[in-house]
Order: structure tokens, then sequence, then C-alpha cells
């Protein structure tokens, strides 16, 4: 693995953002400036993320809702706008999805966050959008073909 490779995850972990990436070339890149100011910025996209915006018990418990809503994902729907993952209730509660929402909103604020509960009670979804660009984000974050 390549040391920009490794300085890329090294950095997404310290964010939060989505448990990491699984992309095969780096996804952001930290300036002399955003270190100092905790902002990660995506270079090839625009879009940052506020590493500071958690402080270390949050970024905790939102690793591990990450890792628990990557795990239990069932399904994976691309829209024109971004993305819908969806969960079954028995994996993932509304209120865990809710949560998420609200701590990914903090150190990534460009995202818009839509929760659904459908099928009489049988699906959680979370649709992420947001501006132009963001599904290459996503997609990225989220190591989707």
């Amino acid at each position: 693995m390549s040391k920009n490779v490794v300085q890329s995850m090294a950095l997404l972990a310290v964010c939060g953002c989505f448990g990491g990436s699984t992309a095969a070339e780096p996804v952001r890149e930290r300036t002399l400036d955003a270190k100092r100011s905790g902002v990660q910025a995506n270079s090839r996209t625009g879009f940052y993320c506020n590493v500071k915006a958690l402080n270390a018990e949050e970024r905790r418990r939102h690793e591990a809702l990450t890792k628990k809503l990557l795990a239990k994902r069932q399904e994976t729907i691309e829209s024109d706008k971004g993305y819908e993952l969806q969960f079954s209730p028995a994996d993932v509660s509304v209120g865990e999805v809710a949560e998420w929402v609200v701590a990914e909103g903090k150190c990534c604020p460009f995202f818009d966050f839509h929760i659904d509960l459908e099928d009489e009670g049988k699906l959680v979804c979370l649709r992420l959008t947001g501006a132009e660009g963001v599904k290459q984000f996503i997609r990225a974050e989220f190591g989707l073909p």
C-alpha cells in the first residue's frame, strides 16, 4: 500500500466519516491551514470535514455506529443526487440512524440527510444527498462501484 493511501486512510479514521475509505487511491489531503483549523478537505470535490467537531468520546461512539451501519447495510440504492442505504429495523434502529446523522452532520455539514421508516416499519432508510459531486464523495468513502 502506498504511503499516500495509508496517510489518507489514517486521516479518514481520525475524522470518523464513514469509518474509512476503501478506494485504491487517496481520497483526502490535508493542507497546512486545514491542519491548524481542524478542517479536512477533499481536494477533488471541495467537500470539507471538520475533524474537531466531535470530541474523543463522541468520535468513538460515531465510529462504532459507522461500523455497525456499514456491516448491517442490506442494500445500497443509487439516486440522481446520492445514495440510499437500507437496513432492517431488527439490525439498526431509527434512533441509531438518527444518532449517526447528528454526529455526521457536525463533521460533514455538506450532506443532506433523509431518514425514512418504510414498508410498514420493516425498512429503515438513510438517504445521503448534497451538492454536485457528493455522489463521488460517498462512493469513495463507502468503496462503492
